[in-house]
């Protein structure tokens, strides 16, 4: 057995999931803390439930570590984590619709809440013009929003964000050139795109 970095950065081609794989349950420790705030932030996307989303993950991981020689050898972690706990919370969220009385959200709705980074954003005007730019972001439709969540946050490409999403990787391209020509209609001002949306998380 390999030894593991205590903090290994991974890749497409990690031998740390092949470890995982072959139950080292440190592979699963490393994967646990490499990606459990990416998860955490991307699953608080669809409900504010904190212990909801904690719980949510937690399943995830004892699933894949249950079903894990039957997963593919080669994957892209990051967007095959995020695909995972999308489908994760949908499931979740159907049994506790099963239940009486139980209130919940709807997985489908997809709500960012940005807020401003004060270290990037320090002179007045500019702050403004983030907060400018976080409102015409939360007015987009929620496919929309989630597109450009994973695709200027998590940084994936249109293949994976498709994986993610569970859609075609046209679809994730119409929805992201919806979500920028909106911007470019409502936008007057000569600041970069691609620059504002990095002052935001």
């Amino acid at each position: 057995m390999n030894r593991l970095n205590k903090n290994p950065v991974f890749s497409e081609k990690s031998e740390v999931w092949q470890q995982f794989k072959k139950g080292n349950f440190l592979a699963l420790q490393a994967l646990m803390e490499q990606y459990g705030r990416f998860l955490f932030s991307y699953g608080s996307k669809y409900s504010d439930d904190a212990d909801f989303i904690k719980d949510c993950i937690q399943d995830l991981f004892l699933e894949m570590w249950q079903k894990r020689a039957e997963l593919n050898d080669n994957v892209v972690i990051k967007a095959y984590l995020l695909a995972c706990l999308r489908r994760q919370i949908q499931r979740a969220i159907d049994i506790r619709r099963m239940k009486p009385g139980h209130l919940t959200t709807n997985a489908d709705h997809f709500s960012v809440e940005f807020s401003v980074n004060p270290n990037l954003v320090e002179d007045e005007t500019a702050r403004q013009v983030v907060g400018n730019v976080q409102r015409l972001i939360e007015q987009l439709p929620k496919r929309q929003q989630e597109v450009v969540y994973l695709k200027f946050f998590q940084e994936l490409d249109r293949d994976h964000i498709a994986v993610v999403m569970r859609t075609a990787p046209q679809s994730v391209s119409n929805l992201l050139q919806e979500a920028i020509r909106y911007f470019r209609c409502q936008w007057k001002a000569g600041f970069s795109l691609i620059s504002l949306l990095s002052m935001v998380f």
